[in-house]
């Protein structure tokens, strides 16, 4: 079981879509003078219909899970989601904060999981007028010895850890506040930092689209102790991330295993 070369550009063309309307939506509430939490509402809900109305139309056989869906969070005693092979894992506004306060670090996620595993993924930058996706694979630019040296630590800008602190002083590196997930892999796959630690808990949808991406583009992805990023637990919780460059990996672990 594996995805078809017409779900990479239909994660791609959604995300792309679900980031147009979120665009429209934003300046045209913004011109009426709407507050940031109308914003949000409006975002998530409406970014939410499109993406979960069109994947029903297009791929009616394969389940979805929305991070908007009711009862999303908790644990999927049914099977929809683990049992399926097959799962289409969205996040229609990463970075909702972001959005509702009028920033440029917010996102789209499409991702397709099969048997567990990121396969498909697309993650729009709709302020950046990018789309990146494994449609068409980012290409790594080389790393420069500037920062192989002292590598950029991307942290939470509203919750940054500790942990990311210490990691970065092990590095020799430096923090760099960002807001959403999608918004913070993205970074690393375009050359705007070089590791995203997470270690505060995240859920499926925050970082499947995103790892997908990130691995399609050759970076080291993975749980923070090493282990592979799977999405057909139970739970939807997935408690850490690491996305790094490849160059970096052994470094990283070992300032992870002093830090963490």
């Amino acid at each position: 079981m594996t995805a078809t070369v017409e779900e990479h550009h239909l994660a791609a063309e959604l995300a792309q879509r679900a980031g147009a309307v979120l665009s429209e939506l934003r300046d045209r509430l913004t011109r009426e003078g709407a507050p940031a939490h109308e914003l949000k509402s409006a975002g998530d809900r409406t970014a939410h219909e499109l993406l979960v109305a069109e994947l029903a139309r297009r791929r009616p056989d394969d389940p979805v899970c929305s991070e908007e869906s009711p009862g999303s969070r908790g644990v999927d005693t049914s099977g929809t989601r683990t049992s399926a092979g097959r799962v289409w894992i969205v996040d229609p506004l990463d970075g909702t904060r972001e959005y509702g306060e009028g920033r440029d670090d917010w996102a789209v996620h499409v991702a397709l999981a099969v048997e567990g595993l990121p396969v498909v993924g697309a993650v729009a930058l709709p302020p950046l007028g990018l789309v990146l996706s494994t449609a068409s694979p980012p290409a790594l630019s080389p790393l420069p010895e500037e920062r192989r040296a002292h590598p950029r630590v991307l942290v939470s800008r509203t919750r940054p850890p500790a942990e990311a602190t210490r990691l970065a002083e092990g590095l020799g590196g430096e923090l760099v506040p960002m807001g959403s997930a999608g918004a913070k892999a993205m970074a690393v796959v375009r050359g705007e930092a070089e590791v995203y630690p997470h270690s505060g808990g995240q859920y499926v949808w925050d970082n499947c689209a995103p790892v997908a991406v990130a691995l399609a583009a050759g970076l080291t992805c993975t749980r923070l102790d090493g282990s592979q990023l799977r999405y057909d637990d139970p739970d939807p919780m997935v408690p850490d991330l690491l996305i790094c460059r490849p160059e970096l990996t052994d470094r990283v672990r070992s300032a992870l295993d002093r830090s963490y």
